[in-house]
């Protein structure tokens, strides 16, 4: 079963907007997607450099476009905004983010008719919060793509240390998209065994260095990306055509990606990533899952780092 006309658009055709373009035409999940930029001439270059290729690898409607054709989506995305320069945290683009974003809200508004809006540009925690109370949508039909990134990191990094596939490998990173995201140890199984059992029984070290080596390594992998070619976004174009999937064609998946929270783990009104059930109604359920002491502790260090971003940027 699908829905509406497995519309998408995507506000931003920079790098990481056409990239997510690209991705889901290749992929044939939607039937029409419009490339939207203030740069008409950046948005018209993207979209015909991406249409004529499809012709021998996909069926979809691929074109540059205004506001106006939001208009019937079943998915809106947004890209829009300054990316990270080597240093910056992602927490260092709020203040500007949050104003290049909400006038790209404000544009929507005024077309808008349905679908789910999935933040992408950054901090994206902070931005999926203002967004949703611009909006006024129902909950989870805003959220962003939190860290549904930095669990397919982490994913990796346990496969390469194990030397399996990751498809074995079922983990979480939750929290912030950032600094303050938290690894869910206790929750990671190899084909449903335990980490820690699994390790034990093929004689691997695993300990906290061995995890602490990890979590480090996930957390910078982003900037050391950023130094390396002064961009990302070739991962998070593959991870939204997953959650694209999801939407359109109501294969409900579970992320942990970031919506603003009604009481789950004790906290309200705030944006993190916590592992939810995705599908055609965006966030239709945060999963309550249990982790050890530890881990909420960190989780709360996290929430209390955007609590006070979030104070800062609205002063």
């Amino acid at each position: 079963m699908i829905i509406g006309n497995k519309k998408v658009a995507i506000i931003g055709a920079g790098y990481v907007g056409s990239s997510i373009a690209y991705s889901l035409a290749l992929r044939d999940i939607a039937r029409e997607i419009v490339l939207i930029d203030i740069n008409i001439e950046k948005a018209e270059g993207e979209a015909k450099d991406i249409r004529h290729g499809l012709p021998s690898m996909g069926t979809t409607d691929l074109y540059a476009g205004d506001y106006k054709d939001c208009a019937d989506c079943d998915l809106i995305i947004i890209t829009a905004g300054r990316g990270r320069n080597p240093g910056e945290s992602r927490l260092d683009l709020a203040k500007e983010n949050i104003e290049i974003v909400k006038n790209v809200v404000n544009s929507i508004k005024k077309y808008y008719t349905r679908g789910v809006i999935l933040i992408i540009s950054n901090p994206v925690d902070i931005i999926t919060l203002k967004v949703d109370e611009w909006m006024g949508l129902p909950n989870g039909m805003v959220f962003g793509s939190g860290c549904i990134l930095d669990s397919s990191r982490f994913v990796r990094t346990i496969a390469d240390y194990l030397e399996l596939n990751t498809g074995v490998i079922n983990g979480y990173i939750v929290g912030e998209h950032g600094d303050g995201q938290v690894p869910i140890w206790s929750n990671v199984t190899i084909n449903g065994i335990p980490i820690d059992e699994y390790c034990e029984n093929v004689d691997l070290p695993w300990n906290d260095d061995v995890k602490n080596q990890m979590a480090i390594k996930v957390k910078n992998m982003g900037a050391e990306i950023i130094k390396s070619k002064g961009k990302t976004h070739y991962g998070i174009a593959t991870c939204v055509c997953y959650l694209a999937d999801a939407i359109l064609n109501q294969k409900a998946t579970i992320v942990s990606v970031c919506s603003t929270l009604m009481g789950e783990h004790g906290v309200r009104n705030i944006a993190l990533s916590v592992p939810s059930v995705v599908g055609p109604r965006g966030v239709q359920q945060r999963i309550r899952e249990r982790w050890d002491q530890e881990e909420y502790r960190a989780f709360f260090d996290s929430v209390n780092n955007i609590r006070n971003k979030l104070k800062s940027v609205s002063s």
